[in-house]
């Protein structure tokens, strides 16, 4: 470690005697390790955003989605299905399960008439099975479920529609058809800018009270149910299996995962090709920074053969000499390294770069230590590459050529 360590402060110290012509060959290095650990690093926030998406639409993995109707296209018993929906969620301790039906319910808005639009009737749990993001107010909770005029989550089209009303005051739509019913708006979510259409959310069990008993069996929900992944498969063929002998042969049973993983496969990366791009140029940018590096090196090493003559004279051995040297361009490139991953820590936390990259990113993940320690031993790697051959050069100097020199 002593030997280890004194080739060390030996190569700093060289270092700032020839540090004109070394900053000019590592800023190349600098800028590719920087280039190397930003691409890791906001590949991991981009699929982080890209998973979050996915999950909104699919739920998180694993969600299996349990479709029930009669062989004969009779309509069907709300009440058998939603019973044994519950029985297989206690019987497997399934903690976040959902129904979730879609509706198209009629609304009377200022200017516009009576509008028709979507909305979907879920449960408390389907906000975090598929990450619902809220622009204002909250998701619902236990305690809407009691209320007797139903809670509403609409989007944010349809809010300006109402006049961007404040939520604290409770603000109120009806929703028109044979018994029109008034709900409280207790939340909003996010539109796009583009996006004018008006969109609800509504809890299945305000639903139940307020739809007819012909709507419930002409169209019943679908249910989910949010299990851990490595259990997916076995799940999958039970809860078929218990919901088809509970229901019996007039009903045909299907459950399927819907989430992202089971779409594009477990750990597959749908941001590859755009790091392998740039991962490419970034290796390029860090070669010719290293080969830059070797350049500057061979021409200091010509210049020190006879301080390398005499140090050989002095005892010092060939592999002194060879480790000396190439500690030389190790430290050099380990120093623009972590130069490089200053930088590009400075750069992906950037509040700007957050906002583009990480919009609407609930868990936005922190700077990862790998693709630091990635840029790092980048660094390193080519700084022993290109202090190789300098290293060879100054080991086959001859003692005597060398004090001739």
């Amino acid at each position: 470690m002593t030997s280890l360590w004194g080739a060390i402060v030996e190569a700093w110290m060289e270092l700032r005697i020839h540090r004109t012509r070394v900053l000019l060959s590592l800023v190349g290095v600098a800028v590719a390790v920087a280039s190397i650990t930003t691409v890791v690093a906001l590949g991991q926030v981009a699929q982080q955003a890209s998973q979050e998406q996915n999950e909104r639409w699919g739920g998180r993995p694993a969600t299996l989605v349990l479709g029930a109707w009669t062989t004969d296209g009779s309509p069907v018993d709300p009440d058998a299905i939603n019973s044994a929906f519950e029985a297989t969620a206690q019987r497997y301790s399934i903690t976040y399960t959902s129904r979730d039906a879609y509706l198209n319910p009629s609304v009377q808005l200022p200017g516009a008439g009576v509008v028709v639009f979507g909305a979907q009737a879920v449960d408390v749990s389907y906000g975090t099975m598929h990450r619902v993001r809220l622009a204002a107010g909250h998701w619902f909770t236990d305690a809407d479920e009691a209320r007797l005029a139903p809670a509403i989550i609409i989007n944010e089209y349809f809010w300006k529609q109402l006049g961007s009303p404040d939520l604290a005051t409770h603000p109120s739509v009806v929703l028109l058809g044979d018994n029109d019913v008034t709900a409280v708006v207790i939340g909003v979510t996010p539109s796009a800018t583009w996006d004018e259409s008006l969109s609800m959310y509504m809890l299945y069990s305000a639903y139940l009270r307020t739809a007819s008993p012909v709507m419930l069996a002409q169209q019943p929900p679908s249910f989910e149910y949010w299990v851990p992944p490595d259990l997916s498969e076995q799940l999958t063929s039970r809860i078929k299996r218990d919901i088809a002998s509970t229901l019996g042969d007039a009903y045909q049973i299907d459950v399927s995962r819907t989430d992202y993983q089971a779409q594009l496969g477990a750990g597959e990366d749908p941001n590859r090709q755009m790091k392998l791009l740039i991962g490419g140029i970034s290796i390029l940018v860090l070669g010719l920074g290293g080969l830059g590096l070797v350049n500057i090196s061979l021409v200091t090493v010509r210049q020190r053969i006879r301080e390398i003559g005499i140090r050989r004279s002095f005892g010092a051995t060939g592999a002194r000499v060879f480790f000396a040297v190439m500690m030389e361009s190790v430290v050099a490139t380990l120093v623009a390294g972590v130069a490089g991953v200053g930088l590009a820590i400075v750069f992906v936390q950037s509040p700007y770069i957050q906002a583009r990259i990480g919009d609407g990113v609930v868990d936005v993940p922190p700077f990862p230590v790998g693709a630091a320690l990635l840029g790092i031993a980048a660094s390193v790697v080519v700084g022993a590459i290109g202090g190789l051959l300098p290293a060879i050069v100054a080991l086959r100097v001859k003692v005597i050529d060398a004090i001739r020199y």
